[in-house]
């Protein structure tokens, strides 16, 4: 099946209608594919496995991919901005504007340096919490009115520049227990897109056993 991003026209607002835009925010190139600043496009990438999604570049300055959550179901355009980080606004606008996709049904995946490791929350509307990525979006969506996924990575040890501790991989510890986070966070977003936002975070901000 030829997947929305290779058609040439944008979809039409009745095709969208039942489509929700997904970002998972991070920095190009293998050189920064394992680092915490990565952890958004990481959750996008679990995303793509469970709904079988294949990336492509497309003219909005992503690799996008699309599929179902199950036959008949919601349908997912996932974006992966090939812009860095900090500019990521410009590329998340482009493709929520290509497929006619609504601020309040896109989802952004970050990651959250005042959330402790293995920590999911999730918002709509809102500030950026001095994340970059998130700022851009704001300012390029023109509103702050989208959901956002945000993932914990905690704060740095001792006096580490946090500059410099998103910019490195996950340590040894954090990579055993790296796959049950991105699971959880992409648990989420089927949450979200499924069930809506305050059922979501009922389910996903409950204290665990």
């Amino acid at each position: 099946m030829v997947g929305l991003f290779r058609r040439d026209a944008a979809p039409s607002s009745s095709a969208a209608a039942d489509t929700w835009l997904v970002a998972g925010l991070g920095n190009p190139g293998p050189e920064y594919a394992g680092n915490r600043h990565n952890v958004g496009a990481m959750v996008l990438d679990e995303l793509a496995r469970r709904i079988g999604a294949r990336f492509g570049r497309h003219r909005t300055t992503t690799m996008l991919g699309e599929g179902r959550l199950r036959p008949g179901g919601p349908k997912l355009v996932l974006a992966r901005p090939l812009s860095y980080m900090n500019t990521s606004g410009g590329p998340v606008s482009s493709a929520a504007a290509y497929f006619g996709i609504p601020p309040e049904r896109v989802i952004v995946i970050h990651d959250d340096l005042d959330l402790p490791f293995e920590t999911i929350k999730l918002k709509a509307d809102g500030g950026h919490g001095g994340q970059n990525g998130v700022r851009d979006v704001i300012k390029a969506l023109g509103t702050p009115d989208f959901v956002r996924v945000r993932v914990g990575i905690g704060r740095p040890p001792g006096r580490q520049d946090a500059a410099d501790y998103v910019l490195r991989d996950f340590g040894a510890a954090e990579k055993t227990r790296l796959p049950f986070v991105l699971d959880d966070a992409a648990d989420a977003v089927e949450l979200i897109v499924e069930q809506g936002l305050l059922a979501a975070q009922q389910k996903v901000h409950a204290p665990r056993a």
